[in-house]
């Protein structure tokens, strides 16, 4: 079951919200300011937050830019909710705090519910794009890896650009068996003579 963070300054809004959220099958923590909601999300972070725009303590756009600055694997899809007429500098305003969707006051179960199958979506496909991104093109023969920009690079250059790691080299006890040992053995040996 999903998790989703609500927060919402009035009592009554934030029950109604709450109760229909759970009705679609969702858990929820509902929380009465922004303040307490960034509590709850650092203590557990969720995919999904849905968030009053005007509250006491932290705003919905104050708590929004705290989840946006966070470093995070996982994407949190945020709904602001609003009884605000939407203007245009509202709408920029929140685009630039981070916000993915808006619902206006009163709340409508169909359209939550729509804009949650969105949420649900993107969440799907941020996931799966980073599994993808996570994967690295190793050549099978040469172990070279491949960047982004089709150029093929030794795995320590590779890594060592994109996580500052820096490598030493050494000899694993198999591959001294199997490659150095009978090197050894060769040098030693007289070389044979025709004759």
């Amino acid at each position: 079951m999903m998790r989703i963070i609500v927060a919402e300054d009035d009592s009554i809004s934030r029950k109604l919200l709450k109760t229909i959220l759970e009705q679609l099958g969702y858990q929820v923590d509902a929380l009465e300011n922004g303040e307490d909601a960034w509590l709850a999300f650092e203590k557990d972070p969720t995919s999904i937050v849905v968030t009053d725009w005007l509250m006491p303590k932290m705003d919905g756009l104050a708590f929004t830019r705290k989840i946006r600055a966070r470093s995070a694997e996982e994407y949190t899809y945020i709904i602001l909710l609003t009884a605000n007429t939407q203007t245009v500098e509202n709408y920029y305003a929140a685009m630039d705090a981070g916000v993915d969707d808006f619902l206006e006051k009163p709340l409508d179960r169909e359209r939550l519910w729509s804009r949650l199958r969105v949420a649900e979506r993107i969440l799907s496909y941020t996931k799966r794009i980073g599994r993808l991104e996570s994967m690295l093109p190793i050549c099978s023969y040469c172990k070279k890896i491949r960047d982004g920009k089709e150029y093929w690079k030794q795995v320590e250059e590779y890594m060592s650009q994109h996580t500052g790691v820096t490598f030493s080299h050494s000899i694993c006890p198999e591959c001294y068996e199997k490659v150095i040992k009978p090197q050894l053995k060769d040098m030693r040996r007289p070389p044979v003579q025709e004759g």
